[in-house]
């Protein structure tokens, strides 16, 4: 059992700026939210590069401190501006590893960068649990896009899919002393939806959930038993709003204390007033234009950071 007591929203995240970014082959067939971009893998690049400046820069200026490393020439990682898939940061000093589903993904894991986050910027390691193995059996879990995180409950939500499989998900919450609540979700064509994380996020009191995209009336009431009964107010979001990444919002803590939501402009334009309102009486918004990343890898804003809970 873990008695580390951890907050829900860190105050520093990790980026990986993108060096050969790209619609990523590997991953199309089971992310039906990518490869709409009609651009060259070049302009792609061009074009990502941009896109992260700016969000790493309204992070900043909300608040949240970036540590950010350069994505790596060779090997060719196209998915490598989403770390939050690949690595988890824990506040008892566990870092984790996770099973990652494309063979080109598997090298987005660098452990120089966890070494460096200890080393360079005092951040505390005190245990690497390594899943990874998991691949060789043709089972994953792709860190926080599988697992949505109430840490506060330590209740791990979970999405199953081709890329989040039981028995890593049940390892993960043995290892690291989870509640699961599991279930299937599908998108309003019936296609089964990759990642926990483009469907719903968990903050501090609020909860963003598509719940129509929950298949089974018992598991959709399960979740949201669930998140009421731990205390979060539950907005539902549409197919509509969830295809615009509307679930893929991540609530973080800016240094002046107040809690801060990062989205995409895309995500931010697709709510209505009633669910901008809810966020406002919670957060500042923080948000930039990412419209090619969305479009080309299938994920955003919340795909791009992973948070640091290690303390220094």
């Amino acid at each position: 059992m873990r008695a580390e007591k951890e907050t829900q929203l860190a105050s520093t995240v990790l980026m990986i700026k993108p060096i050969r970014f790209e619609s990523n082959v590997l991953t199309a067939d089971s992310n039906v939210f990518q490869g709409k971009n009609p651009y060259s893998p070049g302009q792609q690049q061009d074009a990502a590069e941009r896109e992260f400046d700016c969000l790493a820069g309204a992070l900043k200026a909300g608040g949240i401190e970036v540590v950010q490393f350069d994505d790596t020439d060779h090997p060719h990682t196209p998915d490598s501006i989403f770390p939050n898939n690949w690595v988890s940061f824990h506040s008892d000093g566990t870092v984790v590893y996770y099973p990652m589903m494309a063979r080109n993904r598997r090298a987005e894991r660098r452990p120089e960068i966890v070494n460096s986050l200890a080393d360079d910027f005092g951040f505390k390691v005190r245990e690497v649990i390594d899943f990874s193995e998991y691949e060789n059996n043709g089972e994953f879990l792709e860190g926080t896009g599988s697992l949505v995180l109430d840490r506060v409950n330590r209740i791990a939500y979970a999405c199953l899919s081709a890329r989040t499989h039981l028995k890593p998900l049940a390892d993960f919450a043995q290892r690291l002393d989870y509640e699961v609540i599991a279930f299937d979700a599908v998108d309003r064509n019936g296609t089964p939806i990759y990642h926990t994380n483009v469907l719903m996020n968990v903050g501090e009191t609020c909860a963003f959930i598509c719940l129509s995209a929950i298949e089974r009336d018992e598991q959709r009431e399960a979740v949201l038993t669930s998140l009421e009964k731990t205390g979060h107010d539950v907005i539902s979001i549409s197919f509509e709003q969830m295809e615009a990444f509307a679930g893929n919002m991540l609530e973080l803590r800016a240094r002046d204390g107040n809690r801060v939501i990062a989205m995409s402009d895309q995500a931010l334009k697709s709510l209505n007033d009633a669910q901008i309102s809810v966020i406002d009486d919670n957060a500042n918004i923080i948000t930039a234009n990412i419209d090619n990343i969305e479009s080309s890898a299938g994920g955003s804003v919340r795909c791009m950071l992973a948070e640091i809970h290690l303390q220094r």
